[in-house]
């Protein structure tokens, strides 16, 4: 990763851009000519960092919600890549209002659902066979704004970096309760699952997924 991020860095960015190959297109294509705007759902995933350099195969504008790396050297490099492709940056803190901004402005908005969650912002769903903490943010977007999530994933293939767009995930039009934030959670965590499955090596799997732990139902005295 720090390689390829330094690549982007030190190449023009059409000679990263030759390396990647969009598969899947129609679907993007169809839902920004029928919405206009798109939520992202992407994980940590092959060369996540290069989606952010695939969207200008597109003629669609993307920002990514990110959160800043722990080390800082590194989150220097990454922010440095981000904007040479000419991603909007979000931070994580306080992005519903920029979110909602740039869904407004006709943006593709990127966020990464494979990470745990504290208990206080997420749902639990299955994820390969237990029960995750999961972010109810990209499901809440969804619902609150009808905007479509489309499932957009990198993977390595014999040097080249492959992008590919799965069907959109529809929200339902039942309004945001509790029972179809998780349902749609479940939907998009489904999601990220089956696209691991097709490449579980370039996972990256560097923390806990399952570390926040469910609550345990109270017996009675």
């Amino acid at each position: 990763m720090c390689a390829e991020l330094a690549a982007l860095l030190a190449r023009p960015l059409p000679a990263t851009l030759a390396t990647l190959s969009l598969e899947g297109r129609e679907h993007l294509d169809r839902v920004m000519a029928t919405h206009g705007r798109a939520l992202i759902l992407t994980a940590h995933l092959g060369n996540w960092e290069l989606l952010a350099a695939a969207h200008r195969l597109t003629p669609y504008p993307l920002a990514i919600v990110v959160r800043p790396l722990d080390a800082g050297w590194l989150n220097t490099l990454a922010e440095e890549a981000r904007r040479k492709t000419g991603v909007e940056l979000i931070a994580k803190q306080g992005a519903l209002r920029p979110v909602l901004d740039a869904l407004r402005r006709g943006r593709m908005v990127g966020i990464l659902l494979d990470q745990n969650t504290a208990r206080r912002e997420s749902v639990f769903v299955p994820f390969f066979g237990r029960p995750a903490s999961t972010s109810r943010a990209l499901a809440l977007l969804a619902l609150r704004t009808g905007a479509p999530i489309l499932p957009i994933f990198a993977r390595r293939a014999d040097g080249r970096h492959r992008v590919v767009i799965a069907p959109p995930i529809m929200p339902p039009s039942r309004g945001a309760s509790e029972a179809a934030v998780a349902e749609l959670t479940a939907r998009c965590t489904a999601a990220i699952e089956a696209a691991i499955r097709e490449a579980p090596e370039q996972w990256l799997w560097s923390h806990d997924r399952w570390r926040t732990r469910p609550p345990v139902p109270r017996t009675p005295a």
